[in-house]
């Protein structure tokens, strides 16, 4: 059999292999329109060819107003020299009616920032109840308090957040220290200066964009919250100060499982950041070491968006990095002694993404099926002259086999994937409340799009919100096992993935064709554990952080 023959033949095997596993075609449908979301993403771009015009935003699924429906952020660009504009674009709140309509309460709920905004995180970073939230800017960041009735505080300079004049990309909330308090991780992209940003020109004498290489790096910053509505910057006594960073994407997660919440960093043209907590208030960059700083051939990548996610069900986190065009997408596969290696071809992730530049990414079970699938938003930093290399491309979604391997299925899985834009910030969560997870896309300087997933809810389902006592409110980095008898799962509560963009903290675990649970259990933060036992699917559970139990069974709760 001749190469292209064994390779198409591989190629149909392994998809026919996927739709089996999923039994269910999902679809995701664009409703932008009818759910209400205008947003448009402005850049301010110019024919002077600024580099920070390309890099886009984010967006955070939150309920702000605590009726159980997720609500949209989505952070948008600013003017930039020799663009002008009659009225300036701004960050947008969309509410949710609870019908699949947003409607945009931004100037009512006083968060409608006018900077030249990045990316964004919701939490409850105070205990009260409500979601805060906090926007990356291209300059000071912001921290805007809930008051618990619909609108708004910025309470930036009394928290001590704001930072200088970094360039900040994506954030994090992180309970880092277990005090039971959200910590703030921020990531730091160039040591970039509009003034300084010279122009560049190609081989034609056609003006172009800089490259990063020709741009410092600066550190990452840790915010450590002091419990009484304040923070202290603890980046350098927490050793994760590194000015040779150019971080774009940051994930958290357990990922040596020894109950200490690590850190993992996307760096843009240098080695990635995996900073072991040590337990005691430090971290230690262990990124070179485990295996995940380069890819395979020990090159560093254009890291843009990342996550952590366990895809084989083995107990342990994976991470999940995009890259710039001519390089591929890494799958680093967590080890039992927890080396990370890069799986990417083996897993069929390699080929389809050389092509693509990609940003927002995340895992997640779109079929409901109990293996955690891909979604990855591509589009180029510039047009190109190269016919392989587009500018406008399409997003594509991953579906795991349960065999260790993806197949994409994007011209399977609606219209949406066969239109090309430019995607950047992704965000995920479960804003129609029908059980599977639902996507938002941010696209430079285009439309933002609202997918819908039709048909992951056919198969049968657990979501379920933690609410912390001793631990943080949000039960952020709480881990969650959900057994059936036909497998186990694992994930964690994140606040913050992706590409400059947060999601909902409620965890949707797919359970295929079973019916029930047999077992839920949960490792809060402070090291409490609860076990629930002959789960119901198909429902919301809330469950309550209770110290000292170790066995409840709960009921359902809409």
């Amino acid at each position: 059999m001749g190469k292209k023959l064994k390779h198409w033949f591989s190629l149909i095997l392994n998809l026919l292999t996927a739709l089996c596993h999923a039994q269910i075609a999902v679809q995701f449908v664009d409703v932008t329109t009818e759910a209400g979301i205008t947003f448009k993403h402005v850049n301010g771009a110019s024919d002077r060819k600024f580099y920070l015009e390309t890099m886009g935003s984010g967006a955070t699924f939150l309920d702000y107003d605590n009726d159980g429906d997720l609500d949209l952020y989505i952070v948008n660009g600013a003017p930039l020299p020799g663009f002008e504009t009659a009225a300036p674009p701004t960050n947008l709140l969309y509410q949710n009616d609870g019908t699949g309509r947003f409607t945009d309460v931004t100037a009512a709920a006083g968060v409608g920032d006018t900077g030249y905004g990045m990316g964004c995180v919701a939490a409850d970073y105070d205990n009260d109840g409500d979601s805060d939230l906090y926007v990356t800017n291209f300059g000071a960041n912001l921290l805007y308090q809930n008051n618990g009735e619909g609108t708004f505080t910025d309470v930036t300079t009394h928290a001590g957040v704001k930072g200088g004049d970094e360039w900040s990309s994506s954030c994090a909330f992180v309970d880092y220290d277990h005090d039971g308090n959200l910590d703030l991780y921020v990531v730091n992209y160039l040591d970039y200066d509009l003034a300084q940003d010279r122009d560049w020109y190609d081989p034609r004498g056609r003006r172009v964009y800089a490259n990063p290489q020709v741009y410092p790096g600066v550190s990452d910053t840790l915010y450590r919250n002091n419990g009484d509505g304040t923070f202290t910057d603890v980046t350098r006594q927490a050793g994760v100060y590194n000015n040779e960073g150019k971080g774009l994407g940051v994930t958290c997660g357990d990922y040596d499982n020894d109950g200490h919440i690590d850190i993992y960093v996307a760096n843009d043209t240098t080695p990635n950041f995996l900073y072991r907590n040590v337990g005691d208030g430090r971290f230690v960059d262990i990124a070179p070491f485990a295996g995940a700083a380069y890819n395979e051939h020990g090159v560093a990548e254009g890291g843009m968006g990342v996550d952590f996610g366990d895809y084989n069900n083995d107990g342990s986190l994976d991470i999940f990095v995009t890259n710039f065009s001519n390089e591929t997408n890494t799958l680093y596969h967590n080890t039992t002694d927890s080396a990370l290696i890069d799986f990417t071809n083996i897993a069929g992730l390699g080929e389809v993404s050389f092509l693509k530049l990609a940003f927002g990414t995340k895992f997640f079970d779109a079929n409901n099926d109990g293996a955690l699938d891909l979604f990855v938003a591509n589009g180029h930093l510039y047009p190109t002259e190269s016919d392989a290399l587009e500018y406008a491309q399409a997003d594509q979604l991953f579906i795991n086999t349960g065999e260790g391997t993806f197949v994409e299925t994007s011209e399977q899985s609606g219209e949406y994937f066969s239109i090309k834009r430019v995607g950047r910030g992704t965000a995920f969560g479960d804003y129609d409340n029908d059980g599977d997870v639902d996507i938002f896309i941010v696209n430079l300087n285009q439309e933002g799009v609202l997918l819908r997933n039709k048909g992951g809810n056919k198969h049968n389902w657990l979501m379920i919100k933690t609410v912390g006592s001793k631990s943080n409110r949000d039960g952020i980095g709480t881990r969650v096992e959900v057994v059936t008898r036909s497998h186990s799962q694992m994930r964690e509560v994140q606040a913050g993935s992706s590409y400059l963009s947060g999601h909902d903290l409620r965890l949707i675990f797919g359970l295929g064709t079973e019916t029930k649970a047999t077992a839920v259990k949960i490792t809060w933060p402070s090291g409490a554990e609860q076990i629930l036992v002959d789960v119901e699917a198909n429902q919301l559970l809330i469950i309550t952080e209770e110290i000292g139990v170790q066995t409840k069974e709960l009921k359902y709760q809409r």
